[in-house]
């Protein structure tokens, strides 16, 4: 009789169980946060601005490409390490500027288009490449010799991988936000470039005038930063208001004005 109880007890135990498995809800969409918001371009402004240097650029011996006749004869001379770019009036080139904090919960549609980091003259152009999460990227080769891709990101997934002369570009994306990421050549060593993951479209790599424009920016008070190669990186504040555009300017000191 004991043991009937038991069995009798057990599966009332197994039954009161089910049901609350049963009436248990699983988490939907609704009952998390909000979408997030889509910015209003009725009332969004921009941020423009120039990256100067202070001071005379530092001086680098040109590459030693002895190693590769191939990327010797690829250059018309010597090649000089693009780390410190200047233009005229010491404007600062490869200097990704972008919005590093204040945006909040916007949606942002990722470019459908490819951007191109080609591997030309035996060097990588651009020097420095900035892209949106799961943006497309296209990786060229349009030298007559083999290369060697190499990133070495800390967050997204780490590769490794060849591209022949004349064979068709390898096309990736990088699914993590992530900044400067390194990417070499193993068989060619002085071959170096930066790559920077954005989940958002608010940055830009200056050219040699040193200008750069964030379109489209939503109202709101931003830290705004600056990043050379050399040089490290600076912030700045800046608050927008409505269909309003503010200018701002970061300026980089050389050894030489120290």
């Amino acid at each position: 009789m004991l043991s009937l109880r038991s069995a009798a007890l057990a599966l009332c135990v197994t039954l009161f169980v089910a049901i609350i498995g049963c009436n248990k809800k699983e988490p939907s969409e609704s009952s998390g946060p909000p979408p997030t918001a889509v910015v209003d371009p009725t009332t969004a402004g921009s941020i423009t601005g120039k990256v100067k240097l202070e001071g005379e650029p530092p001086v680098f011996r040109p590459i030693d490409m002895s190693a590769e006749p191939t990327c010797v004869k690829a250059n018309s001379g010597p090649v000089i390490p693009p780390i410190v770019a200047v233009g005229r009036d010491h404007a600062l080139a490869n200097v990704v500027v972008y919005i590093k904090s204040g945006l909040g919960r916007y949606r942002f549609d990722t470019p459908k288009e490819a951007a191109v980091l080609d591997q030309k003259g035996c060097m990588y152009v651009p020097r420095v490449l900035a892209v949106m999460v799961n943006q497309p990227l296209a990786f060229k080769n349009t030298d007559p010799t083999t290369h060697n891709i190499h990133p070495m990101p800390r967050i997204n997934h780490a590769w490794n991988r060849s591209l022949e002369a004349g064979e068709e570009p390898y096309v990736t994306s990088f699914s993590h936000p992530e900044l400067a990421i390194p990417v070499a050549c193993n068989i060619h060593p002085w071959m170096r470039a930066f790559l920077f993951v954005f989940a958002h479209p608010y940055f830009a790599v200056t050219p040699k005038t040193g200008d750069f424009e964030l379109k489209n920016v939503p109202p709101g008070t931003y830290t705004v930063e600056a990043w050379q190669e050399r040089f490290g990186a600076q912030d700045a504040t800046v608050t927008i208001g409505p269909n309003e555009s503010k200018s701002i300017s970061f300026t980089f000191k050389s050894a030489e004005s120290r």
